[in-house]
Parts: C-alpha cells; sequence; structure tokens
C-alpha cells in the first residue's frame, strides 16, 4: 500500500494536468517527486528552496491571483515555522488555499523534534475559518485532498502522516464525525489514524466510537447525538497535542452535564528517537495503553 504523502504526490500531479487554477508550492520536501509535474507545469509548480516563511507568502500571493495554491512541507514548518505567515499571508488577507503537511508529530523520530509538530492543529485552532482534515487511510487522504482542492477559496489544512488504519472509512460526504460502534457507557471519539488502535482497546466495551477524519469544523451535532444516546462521558483520542478537541467538545455539549478526557500526544519532549511505534507507545496511545485509559476514566 502506498503512503499518504505518495498519494498526495499522485493526486496533486495528475490535477495539475487538468485544473489550470492549481498551482504547487515547495520548499525542497517532495520535490523530486513533482520534478516531472514542474517540468510540465514551470509556472504553476514553484520551488523557494528552505524558505518556509517564503513558502507560505508566495502561496497567499498566488491566491491572491485568482489561484488555488498547495502549499507543502513538513508539518513542523509549515504551521509552526511559518505561523506567522499563515496567520497574516492567509487569515488577514482573506485568501485561501490548502497546506498539506507531512511527519505528523512523531512521523520520523530520528529528525528530532524539530521535525516534530504535535501542536499544529492546536496553533490552527488560534485562527479563524480553518478546515482540517485529519486522514487515517491513503484512500482517505485522496478524498479529502480532492475535496479541498475543489473547495472554493476556502482555508483548508490537510495532515498526512506515515501512519494509517488496515482500511479505509468514508469521507468526504458531508465531511462529519461517522459512528463506527455503539454503546451506552461513553462516546470515544477517535481522530484519523488512532483509530484501529481504539477500536482495539474498547473491543467488547459498551461505547460508542466516532471516527473524526475531518476535525475542523467540529461536528457539534455528532456528539451531541451520541451522548444523548449514551453516558455523557466523552474520551477524545487525538494523534497530535492531548486535549486539542477538548474545547470544542466542552462547546458542543455546553447544555449538558458531562466530563471529557483528552488523549493525545504529551508535551514532555521525548528525547530518545526511537521509532514511530515506540513513540505513539510512550505516548499511550497503543491499544493496551488507551483500553487501561479510557477504562479507568469510563469506571
Amino acid at each position: 500500500m502506498d503512503t499518504m504523502r505518495e498519494r498526495f504526490i499522485s493526486v496533486t500531479s495528475e490535477l495539475l494536468d487538468e485544473d489550470r487554477r492549481l498551482a504547487l508550492v515547495l520548499a525542497e520536501i517532495s520535490m523530486a517527486a513533482f520534478r516531472p509535474a514542474q517540468e510540465r507545469h514551470p509556472d504553476r509548480v514553484v520551488n523557494v528552496g528552505i524558505r518556509e516563511q517564503l513558502l507560505l507568502g508566495v502561496g497567499g500571493g498566488l491566491a491572491l491571483t485568482g489561484l488555488r495554491p498547495v502549499v507543502h512541507t513538513f508539518a513542523s514548518f509549515l504551521v509552526e515555522r511559518a505561523f506567522e505567515q499563515v496567520k497574516l499571508d492567509f487569515g488577514h488577507q482573506g485568501s485561501g488555499g490548502v497546506l498539506v503537511s507531512a511527519a505528523a508529530s512523531y512521523d520520523w523520530p530520528a529528525g528530532g523534534f524539530t521535525h516534530m509538530a504535535p501542536g499544529d492543529v492546536a496553533l490552527l485552532d488560534t485562527l479563524d475559518g480553518w478546515t482540517v482534515h485529519v486522514p487515517g487511510h491513503p484512500d482517505e487522504a485522496e478524498a479529502l485532498l480532492r475535496h479541498a482542492y475543489a473547495a472554493g477559496d476556502e482555508k483548508v489544512y490537510v495532515r498526512l502522516t506515515d501512519q494509517s488504519n488496515a482500511e479505509p472509512r468514508p469521507v468526504g460526504d458531508g465531511l462529519g464525525f461517522r459512528t463506527v460502534r455503539e454503546g451506552g457507557a461513553g462516546v470515544v471519539v477517535a481522530v484519523g489514524p488512532l483509530l484501529d488502535n481504539v477500536l482495539a482497546a474498547t473491543e467488547g466495551l459498551d461505547v460508542t466510537v466516532l471516527y473524526a477524519a475531518t476535525v475542523r469544523p467540529f461536528d457539534d451535532a455528532a456528539l451531541r447525538s451520541a451522548v444523548g444516546r449514551a453516558a455523557p462521558d466523552v474520551v477524545l483520542v487525538e494523534p497530535y497535542l492531548a486535549g486539542t478537541s477538548a474545547t470544542a467538545a466542552g462547546q458542543a455539549l455546553l447544555e449538558v452535564p458531562h466530563r471529557i478526557l483528552g488523549l493525545g500526544v504529551g508535551r514532555a519532549e521525548l528525547r530518545r528517537y526511537g521509532t514511530m511505534a515506540e513513540h505513539v507507545a510512550a505516548h499511550g496511545l497503543d491499544a493496551a495503553s488507551l483500553r487501561q485509559r479510557i477504562t479507568g476514566f469510563l469506571r
């Protein structure tokens, strides 16, 4: 199976041939893979080098000309390093575009903390009007990328990762949360590539599991409906900073007495490189750890 990043390259290369409004801006990352597309469309595939602030500035400028820019690099460089340009060159200017990241929270541990971005979605939460997709499978990534490219002038962030669930889930039709399992003892919201771990962790438990591949806008109605059919205890399992969606969930349940447990990547820096799987376990996001934490909370 190909990775989400490989699917991004193939889909974007295809759509550059089909849609003259689409433009791609790179900062070296993935440039070699996009070389054939650049040779076909030198005016719409731009590599700015290792200059991430310029990357966002060029993308925002292309949007002002009427193009639909796709801006791509590692999440830590795209959202964290160039955050001021995300805020100003897209948000303040009122321009739209698609930010597509790679490496996620800890996909490349050997790259060190400079290449990890557990806080990217939380940062975007400080800005207005961003749609955030967190696919859990390459097929979902393709569907959400196609949806994002066609989304007029909206501001969209697509968070790609090397982690993947074994099977894709339907996404793109309404972009809301999907009910995967129903139960009465509580609600667990599994985001993107952590769904398989959540399903394994909750096997045999009387809980509702909601799947979210689009986390912003937050699906208030789906959460309220699920809580209405179960106990008002909610566990959020996210592949980025723990508790990122706790405020959104709390707002959705403002009129309902409830409890929320936010699980995700911890704030403490893990200074041993290890592997991606070891980082998952160290943050308590493997199936065994999730089961212990979820049952402890619901009990």
